[in-house]
């Protein structure tokens, strides 16, 4: 149980859904409830997709380029706490790739569920890198299913605040996101560091033994 809340926690700190709510207000505002609602469950499971294929293959990709896990999460720990400044500062959507023309150009296409939804607004560099380290810690079988069913815990959570996105604008309110987004990113800084500490740390021991 302490696993699943720990990844659940970290990949919902990292994803930030909360702070795709003003996004995916903008780019649905002019769609019905119920294409709304499809846009909701396309782009979870997208991110569904790209995360577990990510957790299971990452380590691979990690071989074939001949990166190890230390420098992947020093790469991914400074990802993931640019994110949480970014959030802090209210810059996050240009941080993700949205800025106003690519805003623009996806109101314009018929299915915003994949791009830019899916990527890079929720799983991202710092999403994936962290799985892929995730999964180098923790790869026994029960620890594997755990696992699997956090990312999908996480899925289904990005749906139900997609599809009540247009209502939880409403209900918060501007301010009452950006304050959300900012503890958010104080979690995510966190979380970051802690990743780049720890590689540090096994590098310096790998050097010492």
């Amino acid at each position: 149980m302490d696993l699943f809340i720990y990844l659940f926690v970290a990949l919902f700190s990292v994803l930030n859904p909360i702070g795709t709510v003003p996004i995916f207000v903008g780019l649905t505002q002019h769609d019905s409830k119920k294409e709304r609602s499809r846009i909701s469950l396309w782009t979870a499971i997208n991110v569904f997709i790209i995360l577990i294929v990510s957790f299971f293959i990452g380590q691979y990709v990690l071989l074939f380029f001949g990166i190890s896990i230390d420098a992947l999460r020093i790469a991914g720990g400074i990802i993931i706490v640019s994110s949480g400044f970014s959030l802090l500062s209210g810059k996050f959507t240009k941080k993700r790739g949205i800025n106003k023309k690519a805003e623009t150009d996806a109101q314009q296409r018929n299915d915003i569920a994949l791009t830019p939804l899916a990527i890079p607004m929720l799983a991202g560099p710092g999403s994936i890198s962290l799985l892929i380290a995730f999964y180098q810690e923790h790869n026994t079988t029960m620890e594997i299913i755990i696992s699997s069913i956090a990312i999908l815990a996480i899925a289904v959570t990005i749906f139900i605040i997609l599809k009540s996105a247009h209502y939880l604008a409403k209900i918060l309110g501007a301010s009452g996101i950006v304050a959300i987004s900012r503890i958010v990113g104080f979690i995510v800084i966190a979380i970051g560091i802690q990743y780049i500490v720890s590689a540090i740390i096994n590098i310096i021991k790998g050097n010492l033994s």
